[in-house]
């Protein structure tokens, strides 16, 4: 099985940024040369493709290259792209075996850029927007899937207070917490009245499952979120850590599961593993990765009947603030896979999920 747009062309790599993304390179030169030591005179600017919420730069100066995020322009969804808390959860975990950008510096001066940016290192090496990871070898995909799956083991292993972020969030309620925000989300993001959508935000709300664990949770952990070695099948770089905080690890599990149970589309707007042959490719089935996952945690399997459509319905509402933003002209990517009939099969799949509970 192969998909009809090339994820890997539209969303690799970089590409001069939109007139509406252009950085003032005078004014960030300026400020980069006074506080990052070493960094010298900026001499190019490139934006990453991929990516739909943050704009992130590859900058080049005479000192060597880094990494620049930065808020988008516009009006923001609240409590959305909070880089600021992307920042603070990297400086916490770049020593402590959660492998990260090294942040070098934040800025709340809209002054520069005209909005918040913070710089971190840049790290070179294959980032995959595909869930098969084209052109790896079967051995290959095997041993990245356990990195990967033994990095979000060890991440929910952590102790937050150990690494400073006990204050990252509340200790308990977070799947309650999370679903009223999601569903303020979808409803703030809604460009057409999706029945299913209104039905999970009632009945999700209903179920919330009331005896769950807490710990340190990315919110997006994912294979696109991450920098694998140029040669080699080692994570270097976990990305993305806008939405960590504090809260259930099985509703960061269920979203992370999101390649096998996402449905295909022929558009390229999503990446899956549906249909395809897992075992030629190296890949583990999802029950397995589940199993592995417990094991390297040492506890029991739990029931992701509640988890998976909730992720679902979570995934749904994300694809829809996409579609806000691209319909107000605020998006970051040039590129625009998704449409709205997605968000209705999302909410479809995730009622028939839940209706199995």
């Amino acid at each position: 099985m192969s998909e009809a747009v090339d994820r890997q062309a539209l969303y690799g790599g970089t590409e001069a940024p939109p007139a509406h993304l252009e950085l003032d390179r005078a004014k960030l030169s300026a400020y980069l040369a006074e506080r990052l030591p070493g960094f010298g005179t900026l001499t190019d600017v490139v934006k990453f493709k991929g990516g739909q919420s943050n704009p992130t730069y590859l900058i080049t100066a005479t000192g060597g290259r880094y990494a620049l995020r930065r808020k988008p322009p516009g009006t923001l969804v609240q409590s959305a792209h909070e880089i600021d808390r992307e920042y603070r959860v990297m400086s916490a975990l770049v020593d402590v075996g959660i492998p990260v950008p090294r942040p070098h510096l934040y800025c709340d001066d809209k002054a520069v850029i005209d909005s918040d940016f913070y710089i971190a290192d840049y790290v070179e090496g294959r980032v995959y927007w595909e869930a098969w990871m084209p052109d790896a070898a079967p051995e290959g995909r095997a041993a990245s899937y356990d990195d990967m799956n033994g990095i979000l083991a060890r991440l929910h292993d952590l102790d937050p207070a150990a690494v400073g972020l006990a204050e990252l969030g509340p200790p308990t309620g977070y799947a309650a917490r999370n679903l009223a925000r999601w569903s303020k989300i979808y409803r703030f993001a809604a460009l057409t009245e999706i029945p299913d959508m209104d039905w999970l935000m009632d009945a999700l709300a209903e179920r919330v499952p009331q005896a769950a664990p807490t710990t340190l949770i990315h919110g997006d952990f994912g294979l696109y979120n991450m920098i694998l070695h140029p040669t080699a099948p080692d994570v270097l770089a976990v990305l993305d850590w806008e939405m960590a905080t504090l809260g259930d690890p099985y509703v960061d599990l269920a979203h992370h599961l999101r390649p096998w149970w996402d449905p295909p589309d022929d558009r390229g707007s999503t990446t899956f593993l549906t249909g395809r042959d897992l075992a030629a490719l190296g890949i583990p089935g999802m029950d397995d990765y589940i199993d592995r996952y417990c094991k390297r945690r040492g506890v029991g399997l739990p029931d992701m009947t509640w988890y998976l459509a909730y992720a679902q319905f979570r995934y749904a509402s994300m694809v829809q603030g996409i579609l806000k933003r691209a319909a107000d002209g605020t998006n970051s990517s040039r590129v625009m896979l998704h449409r709205q009939d997605r968000v209705a099969l999302l909410a479809a799949m995730a009622r028939k999920t839940l209706a199995t509970s």
